[in-house]
């Protein structure tokens, strides 16, 4: 989607400058936004190459697959377990540590400790303290590194969400899959780069926006498209009655020469856009319906991941789609689970979550291993922000200084536990992790270094992982 500069030179002239100016400006600004000649980005292929030509480091992690519990599942009924909170349940919370800080709805209440409402148990070889919830992603103790000392900015879900997706909550800024497509490429130049799937659970419905995907300052093609989970996974896929594969290509290849007279006159990278995305969508009439058809995968591979029936919506049958994506090239997957919002009657909501989670979470991890595809797919397993070691009735708040979550695959190493919080899990004290940092770790395994991949917007140079410091989490890689 860059620009010829040579041709632009070619065509630009003084008589013609003011007529073409609002076109030929905006088309210097996105042409220098991606950086290189578009003939040396169309070159061999069809697709976006990448503006990552030499990467900084060996590339660990090709893809990554990103496990997004909505709502933010409470560490204290996870990965977290707290001895010291269950011996004070019920009893006033230490003021010491909650006076003059951030709360959500518990904000002038009084505060009660809230003890651990599950068992935990230790895993493993490596012994790591997973609950008793979670009998399949603990039986992959030694695979995973829980990280339980997270720490982010926001406190209500939709800004939450835009900082763990964009480093922001200012909108129009890009996700973390729309980055890693723009730096790192296509794989597949049948299917979109960036794939999100949502799922609901019975514990509640917290809305997604679709900005959580979106590709903000950089151009559209870089934005993630999400897959519907029943039904067609794209709106109109397939051609209209009456209307044949050969018509429809004919269809299109008029639209495309009538967008390639338009963009020789005015320069617009946004029709470049076009151009592809039209292309895409044609080859995804092929691509789709044989992605999404699973009469090919046995019985056996459904019941490992607890599958009732294909293409249902679930959260299971989305963690398959994800394995059948990530093998046809996609290079960031998004996998959005409504379900973990517990303000209240947390000790019953807990293992339902749990149910409709672990065993296909599971799965994922244990398919791409035996299929040789663990090695580089980078996953990651966790919600928004966490929950309060105080009460909220039955429940618990939303909670910002202390919260868990793991990854495996793509270069982390497996079988450790990082970070800490304080003895009644108020506080991420111990090798504190904030987003930004996991979004340098994200990037460093991909190839990319965080500090120099950015894009100058606004006169600044934009990056994901803002102007604060931030580090890459070196002790949780292999």
């Amino acid at each position: 989607m860059n620009i010829d500069f040579e041709a632009f030179a070619e065509r630009i002239n003084r008589r013609s400058f003011l007529q073409r100016s609002a076109y030929g400006l905006g088309g210097l600004a996105l042409g220098a936004l991606v950086g290189e000649p578009a003939s040396a980005q169309q070159a061999s292929s069809g697709h976006w190459r990448g503006v990552i030509r030499q990467p900084a480091w060996p590339i660990k992690a090709k893809r990554i697959i990103h496990l997004c519990m909505a709502g933010g599942p409470s560490q204290f009924e996870t990965f977290d377990w707290k001895p010291e909170l269950a011996k004070l349940d019920g009893k006033p919370f230490p003021a010491s540590l909650t006076k003059g800080q951030q709360l959500a709805q518990l904000q002038g209440t009084t505060l009660n400790a809230f003890g651990p409402r599950a068992k935990f148990k230790k895993w493993g070889r490596s012994g790591q303290e997973i609950v008793e919830l979670f009998p399949h992603v603990g039986a992959l103790a030694d695979e995973i590194c829980i990280i339980r000392s997270m720490v982010t900015e926001q406190i209500n879900h939709d800004p939450a969400q835009a900082f763990m997706n964009s480093g922001s909550i200012l909108k129009g800024r890009p996700s973390m899959g729309s980055w890693l497509l723009y730096g790192l490429g296509a794989e597949a130049d049948n299917l979109p780069g960036f794939i999100v799937l949502i799922s609901q659970g019975r514990g509640g419905a917290q809305p997604v926006s679709a900005r959580q995907w979106s590709s903000g300052f950089l151009p559209g093609k870089f934005q993630g498209v999400q897959f519907q989970t029943r039904g067609d996974a794209v709106h109109y896929v397939g051609n209209p009655e009456g209307v044949c594969q050969s018509t429809q290509r004919l269809v299109v290849e008029e639209i495309q020469r009538l967008n390639g007279l338009a963009e020789a006159e005015r320069m617009d990278p946004e029709i470049q856009t076009r151009i592809a995305q039209y292309e895409l969508a044609f080859k995804m009439q092929s691509s789709v319906p044989e992605l999404t058809d699973m009469s090919k995968e046995p019985a056996s591979m459904l019941e490992l991941y607890g599958v009732k029936r294909p293409g249902d919506g679930t959260y299971a049958s989305n963690c398959l789609l994800a394995r059948r994506l990530a093998e046809r090239g996609v290079r960031f997957i998004q996998l959005y689970h409504r379900g973990w919002d517990h303000h209240g009657d947390i000790a019953n909501a807990m293992p339902v979550a749990a149910q409709e989670t672990d065993q296909a979470t599971a799965a994922l991890v244990t398919d791409l291993k035996q299929r040789g595809m663990l090695d580089d797919t980078l996953i990651i397993w966790g919600g928004e922000f966490g929950r309060t070691p105080m009460g909220q009735g039955s429940g618990r708040d939303h909670h910002i200084n202390s919260f868990s979550l793991w990854l495996c695959g793509g270069g982390i190493k497996g079988g450790i536990t990082y970070g800490a919080t304080d003895e009644l899990g108020y506080r991420s004290v111990e090798n504190v992790v904030s987003m930004h940092d996991l979004h340098a770790t994200m990037l460093h395994l991909c190839g990319i270094d965080h500090e120099k991949f950015t894009v100058k917007w606004q006169g600044l140079d934009a990056r994901l992982t803002g102007v604060e410091p931030s580090q890459v989490v070196t002790p949780v890689l292999a």
